[in-house]
């Protein structure tokens, strides 16, 4: 089964419909605004502005890869739609699955595709170097098109569990695939991407609630009222959203202008990379990988149980449990790798647009 119907079934299984966007749009957002501030007054930020239509920034566009998945972000444009309609496969440009206990991603390895996000972002790399052929650009990206997936892919790959996958037995213990046969759903199973690992929901806001400071829902006139919740939570939506609300939080900030803001004064230590911008993707993913194991981190699974879908699919998923004071270290690691992001957007930029020395 795919992850995309895997996560489809974990939210058919709720009370509530959603979706699943790495980073959530706060994420996605902060990581943009970060790069439209780090690149003020440089020759990358006029060549970006010249990709962009009048009104837009890299913070607005850094959600659009993911608004293309449905209509929660409003009616699909017709830009929109023509990409959907030429990428069938975009839902995989998001995501690898390498085990999380590995240490480097390698081209054909178990989890990786052709499709997945280290090769999407190699492909839209190219195309903003005007280096691309037909062999390196089988998706005939545009510019403008590849420059919306690496503002957004670029997010998505500091995700650590858009990168670090858990494989597990039915009891709940983590394995290791060493070849995709392994994974047969009857010995090995694949959690997509935390998917279809479940934490317990009111267990986890009252761990929040003891170490993370409250929310200002009246300063963001964005925010939705709550919708009716699950009883659970993926274990990949904790990712992708929650802890990043609790990263904002904690860092005395409100919006995902505020909290770029704050994270480019704090002048922060960030990984460099090194050699050429092709290679970057795969330094990402492997810091991915060490991040991954680090949410993994006293994180157990009990034994596996089934879920019906309301379509009547039937799945197996597992229930978590995690230490008392996840949502401090996990928003912590979330910080980082948010930054990280907004800092490699930045540098990827203007290694492909540099400055004249």
């Amino acid at each position: 089964m795919h992850r995309k119907l895997a996560c489809a079934l974990a939210l058919s299984a709720a009370f509530t419909s959603g979706q699943a966007l790495a980073w959530g749009n706060d994420g996605h957002r902060a990581v943009g605004a970060m790069a439209d501030q780090l690149l003020k007054g440089t020759p990358a930020q006029a060549q970006v502005a010249a990709l962009l239509l009048p009104g837009e920034s890299l913070e607005k566009i850094a959600t659009w890869a993911d608004c293309v998945k449905g209509t929660y972000c409003g009616p699909q444009t017709p830009e929109m739609l023509a990409y959907v309609t030429a990428n069938p496969k975009h839902s995989e440009y998001h995501y690898t699955d390498v085990p999380f206990q590995d240490a480097h991603y390698h081209d054909h390895g178990v989890g990786t595709a052709d499709d997945d996000i280290v090769q999407t972002l190699k492909q839209a790399i190219l195309v903003l170097q005007g280096k691309a052929d037909a062999a390196s650009n089988p998706h005939d990206f545009s510019q403008r098109q590849a420059l919306i997936l690496v503002t957004h892919l670029v997010g998505d790959i500091h995700q650590p569990l858009h990168v670090g996958a858990a494989y597990v037995a039915k009891d709940g213990s983590y394995v290791v695939p060493t070849s995709q046969a392994q994974i047969d759903g009857i010995a090995m199973f694949d959690a997509r991407g935390g998917n279809n690992l479940l934490l317990d929901d009111a267990a986890m806001t009252a761990a929040s609630d003891a170490v993370i400071p409250p929310a200002q829902l009246d300063a963001r006139p964005d925010a939705k009222p709550a919708a009716l919740k699950s009883p659970t939570k993926p274990f990949h939506s904790y990712w992708d959203s929650t802890v990043v609300d609790y990263a904002i939080r904690r860092s005395s900030t409100r919006t995902p202008q505020q909290f770029a803001q704050a994270m480019i004064a704090g002048a922060p230590a960030v990984i460099i990379n090194t050699g050429e911008p092709l290679g970057w993707p795969y330094q990402w993913a492997d810091a991915s990988l060490a991040a991954s194991k680090i949410a993994y981190a006293g994180v157990v699974a009990g034994p596996a149980y089934e879920q019906t879908s309301r379509k009547g699919d039937v799945y197996k998923v597992w229930s978590l449990t995690v230490p008392d004071n996840y949502p401090v270290p996990s928003s912590a690691l979330a910080r980082q790798q948010l930054t990280e992001a907004g800092y490699h957007l930045t540098a990827l930029l203007q290694a492909i647009w540099p400055t004249p020395k």
